[in-house]
């Protein structure tokens, strides 16, 4: 990962004033009020799981609502490799210090939070999630960033992309519980995104020409940090199928918004030979992403329009 002190030290009063914009947006809020603990019962030691075990107040879970909260939980439960590369981006001291460890410290809150209420509910196999959780974590599979520059971008696309996920999940759990679970924890996601995007402005108002470069390389290669899960591709297969976040979601609420309509990275001026080159490629590869999107959302609804027997 390359350091660039220059950059990281004009950019420390832009992160001083994010936090505290942050910290007057972020609402207190504690897990335990949110879990509906009365529907608790004991686990018998050993004794297998199954769907009929699950408390969702009358609702029901498909197979792709499991992955998706499966998934979710897993890539919150990462956080110990999130905040070492944090760390290793923007350094523990000053401003990008505290940033880093308020951040974990709200990430930890949503693992907590999304956890206790698959517990209690029964929503999924306890000792899957469990070793899911294990292979995860032993793995340490993360994405680590190039740069810190690199890292910004990637963090508020990833960010963004994970509110979009933990939204749509939540409506349609069909549970209030926890839909306002997922809402909450969709909620910080939110401000953790509006951090990074408008701090990543800021770079590029100090080197277009960097962000442009790392832009156009993170988006080409982008992959949500949960790939360390096992069976990651099946879930995320699932997750599409659902409509919870598939490449027309990332395309029209993650890619869209961020590239063109907050860093308008169509317009950007002063740039270097190297950076118009991203550009070119970034701006062909986000077109051509969008058409493969249409495609096969298109197809996807033709699969659900076929009667089945």
């Amino acid at each position: 990962m390359q350091a660039m002190p220059g950059l990281l030290s004009d950019l420390e009063p832009t992160v001083a004033c994010l936090i505290d914009r942050h910290m007057s947006s972020t609402k207190e809020w504690f897990p335990h009020e949110l879990v509906p603990y009365d529907r608790a019962r004991p686990f018998e030691k050993g004794k297998p799981w199954t769907c009929s075990d699950a408390d969702l107040g009358g609702a029901e879970l498909t197979d792709n609502l499991r992955s998706a909260l499966f998934v979710n939980l897993l890539t919150e439960d990462n956080l110990p490799f999130y905040f070492r590369d944090v760390e290793a981006m923007f350094g523990r001291d000053s401003a990008w210090g505290e940033w880093g460890r308020r951040w974990t410290a709200e990430e930890g809150r949503h693992a907590i939070v999304i956890r206790d209420y698959l517990t209690v509910t029964r929503a999924i196999d306890p000792v899957a999630l469990e070793r899911g959780r294990m292979a995860q974590v032993s793995g340490g599979d993360s994405p680590t960033p190039d740069s810190p520059v690199h890292g910004m971008v990637y963090v508020t696309l990833q960010e963004l992309a994970t509110r979009v996920a933990h939204r749509n999940t939540g409506k349609l759990i069909g549970d209030p519980v926890g839909y306002e679970v997922m809402a909450r924890v969709a909620a910080d996601e939110n401000l953790h995104h509006l951090f990074y995007r408008d701090l990543t402005t800021k770079a590029i108002e100090l080197d277009p020409s960097a962000v442009m470069i790392a832009a156009e390389q993170v988006v080409r290669t982008f992959a949500m940090p949960g790939t360390g899960i096992v069976d990651f591709d099946k879930h995320s297969a699932r997750i599409a199928d659902a409509g919870i976040y598939d490449l027309q979601l990332h395309y029209d609420q993650v890619l869209v918004p961020v590239l063109y309509r907050n860093w308008a990275i169509d317009k950007l001026t002063g740039l270097s030979d190297a950076a118009e080159q991203a550009r070119d490629s970034l701006l062909a590869y986000v077109d051509r992403l969008g058409r493969l999107a249409k495609k096969l959302s298109a197809r996807r609804e033709r699969h659900l329009l076929v009667p089945t027997a």
